[in-house]
């Protein structure tokens, strides 16, 4: 490994149990000059919403995101540093590759691995190969890659241009999202296997990083790699792009929920086959007991299970009203549903399966059931449960924030979860579950002034600026890739 690899090399533990315990260990993706070459005629085809402002959406916004990160696993790196380091400053927001980047080993960036891996000379001979074959570029293209240092290297095959910005390849403006990239369950790790060709690079990139940085390298035989089909070269293509034989998984449609349970989603993104797939090896692997696979509609709305629900605390979810029991009252009032008469809970299927009885599923018949037995039995709620519902279930409140991500949410620890500032009935709903709701930039200061520490904050929604973040389509639990939490 390179003398100026920007991360440790030496392997860490991997452990993920559950999606409230106490983060210690992520992964991340800052945005990348890629997102800022995102223009509208290919917008859709390379899976990003909108076009944004960049700058705006780093040093305003996911800059905050980074601070507060760092203070609640790598404190040394940051306290003490906030008002220097403040949007508009000098800091502001920094890349791996510059020499004033914090260097966590406990929040990584995706790039710097990536840069770490293409030091070796193998690793980077066969990586520039391949991407270039899957952007059919040229010879001379391949030849030129070859000439950049590794850091520069990592940011070219992320963003898609050189540094005189001049485009080889589409960017990956999806990357900011780790969480569709992989995901732990409990000491393994999942590997995704993309539905749209425009990550196809990103699943390349994560394999590459995964099997190859020392930092895994105790896990090589821990790596879970979803199978295709074994007959699906012989099928046609209608037959192929089915569900039932096509193989495709993104992280945002799986949980590891509690020690011995797992929640696959079937959606937009992920398919019954993969699901399925998923289940043989986990129970074969005697990695959980209990796989509950949740069937969602397939509307870009909703994309991934994540979207729609996401745990705040060991009894308290937040979830979206319309896909929920509760949130009928609600779809009365919606005059869409009046106008489109198909009620999209219709479309929601919960089967869960127990390992050595899968021919015997059980159906679950809504989520809030689901969610209450999770929190109950599995891990040993002894409060009542509660539900924060989207916009708090107001119309038309619930869908317009659940499209801005208001369902989304990272667990720092326990009752204490990050979210978008622009949700404003969401953020109501949580004010009267008991939970303070506070932005980032005056929690980052309590923090600096002592007045409060990750260690005794409690029953907090954290307000992250969000008004480019969220023209994204994912928020904070897309945007983070746990490795290390620690048990409930």
């Amino acid at each position: 490994m390179s003398e100026n690899s920007q991360t440790s090399t030496k392997p860490f533990g991997i452990q993920v149990s559950s999606e409230i315990g106490t983060l210690r260990k992520l992964l991340i993706h800052s945005p990348d000059r890629g997102l800022g070459k995102v223009v509208p005629s290919k917008a859709q085809d390379w899976l990003f919403e909108d076009i944004v402002h960049l700058d705006m959406m780093r040093r305003d916004e996911y800059d905050y995101y980074v601070k507060l990160l760092l203070y609640f696993l790598d404190p040394d790196k940051i306290r003490g540093k906030i008002n220097s380091l403040s949007p508009g400053s000098d800091r502001a927001f920094f890349k791996p590759d510059n020499p004033e980047y914090f260097r966590s080993d406990n929040v990584l960036d995706i790039q710097s691995l990536l840069a770490d891996i293409l030091a070796d000379e193998s690793i980077r001979i066969r990586l520039i190969a391949a991407i270039c074959g899957i952007e059919r570029t040229s010879f001379q293209t391949q030849q030129q890659l070859n000439q950049y240092d590794p850091a520069e290297l990592a940011k070219i095959m992320i963003s898609g241009s050189l540094p005189d910005l001049t485009m080889l390849f589409a960017p990956l403006p999806n990357f900011i999202f780790t969480r569709d990239i992989g995901i732990i369950i409990n000491d393994h790790i999942l590997l995704n296997k993309p539905a749209k060709s425009a990550r196809t690079r990103e699943a390349l990139l994560t394999q590459y990083i995964f099997f190859n940085h020392p930092l895994f390298a105790d896990y090589q035989n821990r790596i879970i790699e979803i199978p295709d089909n074994e007959h699906a070269f012989l099928l046609s293509d209608t037959d192929i792009n089915r569900d039932v034989t096509r193989s495709t998984l993104e992280g945002g449609d799986v949980m590891m929920i509690a020690k011995r349970h797992l929640l696959i989603g079937v959606s937009e993104r992920t398919t019954l086959y993969a699901a399925q797939q998923v289940m043989r090896i986990v129970f074969s692997k005697n990695l959980v007991d209990t796989v509950t696979i949740i069937k969602i509609p397939k509307k870009r709305d909703y994309m991934h299970i994540d979207t729609i629900f996401t745990q705040v605390k060991r009894n308290v979810w937040v979830l979206l009203g319309t896909l929920a029991r509760t949130g009928d009252e609600a779809k009365k009032r919606d005059v869409i549903h009046f106008f489109a008469p198909t009620d999209v809970s219709e479309d929601l299927k919960i089967l869960q399966f127990i390992k050595g009885l899968e021919h015997k599923p059980i159906e679950i018949e809504n989520l809030e059931d689901l969610l209450t037995d999770i929190s109950k039995n599995d891990l040993g709620a002894t409060e009542p449960v509660q539900f924060i519902y989207s916009g708090n279930n107001e119309f038309p409140f619930g869908a317009r924030e659940q499209w801005t991500d208001s369902c989304n949410l990272l667990a720092l620890k326990d009752g204490v979860v990050i979210g978008y500032d622009r949700n404003d009935k969401t953020a109501d709903a949580f004010q009267s579950a008991g939970f303070e709701v506070i932005g980032a930039a005056k929690l980052l200061d309590r923090f600096e002034r002592g007045e409060s520490s990750p260690e005794t904050i409690e029953n907090t929604f954290i307000m992250l600026p969000s008004a480019e973040l969220s023209r994204a389509r994912g928020g904070s639990h897309c945007m983070s890739l746990p490795l290390w939490r620690e048990d409930v």
